[in-house]
């Protein structure tokens, strides 16, 4: 049971350094409505922001390869399926790394550009920014919340932890799911409080569930049950 144990604490790990990858990969400038001269202004704070949100491909993806082998044996298809929304969430995170540098761009020449071609800029700017919106609040956010739905599905029927950690992760990640249908639909805004509101369960959760892997690990009687039915 050692191997589960440290697959548990990893797990665990790369919790938490998604967590703070993700904090670290914010950039207010972008978010600020005057991020056309905002940007340009803090190129670093740009540049920070698409580094961490570039670890949190192999956070994702890797976090996800850590736990197949595990979930594998309690259903293949499943396992596969977290796999593969967790790939596309990377996928959607590299998008959104490759867009961010295009902002600095766009607000260097803005800020050289003469009034009317301003205007120009301004169009492109905010074509960028909805697209960087899609990317990272709705289709990142969608495909982490499926995956996220399996896991704990699976975690609920194999009580590899506590059944109310599961309960919790249904409805954390639920709620962020409704956020990023609600900003798809330009019905909440990304910096709006509805939208921390619906996505701190989720927040919360997956800390609690970071620090229930690294301290207590898995269920070790819901592995041996499994393995000894199989």
């Amino acid at each position: 049971m050692d191997s589960y144990r440290k697959m548990a604490r990893l797990a665990g790990i790369l919790i938490i350094g998604g967590m703070i990858a993700g904090i670290l990969s914010v950039v207010p400038s972008v978010e600020n409505p005057h991020y056309l001269t905002e940007v340009s202004t803090n190129q670093y704070q740009v540049l920070i922001g698409a580094f961490f949100q570039l670890i949190l491909v192999p956070i994702y993806i890797g976090f996800a390869l850590l736990l197949f082998p595990l979930l594998r044996k309690y259903s293949e298809s499943l396992a596969i399926g977290f796999v593969s929304f967790r790939i596309i969430a990377g996928i959607f995170q590299l998008i959104g790394v490759i867009v961010l540098p295009l902002f600095l761009f766009f607000s260097q020449e803005y800020l050289k550009s003469s009034i009317s071609d301003m205007v120009h800029f301004q169009i492109l700017g905010d074509v960028l920014k909805l697209v960087r919106d899609l990317v990272n609040h709705v289709g990142m956010m969608l495909a982490t919340g499926l995956s996220n739905l399996i896991l704990s599905y699976v975690f609920y029927k194999t009580r590899l932890v506590p059944r109310w950690l599961s309960v919790w992760g249904f409805i954390g990640n639920s709620l962020a799911m409704l956020a990023s249908i609600l900003i798809l639909f330009q019905l909440i805004d990304v910096i709006a409080p509805h939208f921390v509101v619906l996505t701190i369960p989720l927040v919360l959760q997956e800390f609690v569930l970071a620090i229930v892997l690294i301290a207590k690990g898995f269920n070790t009687s819901a592995i041996d049950n499994r393995t000894h039915s199989v």
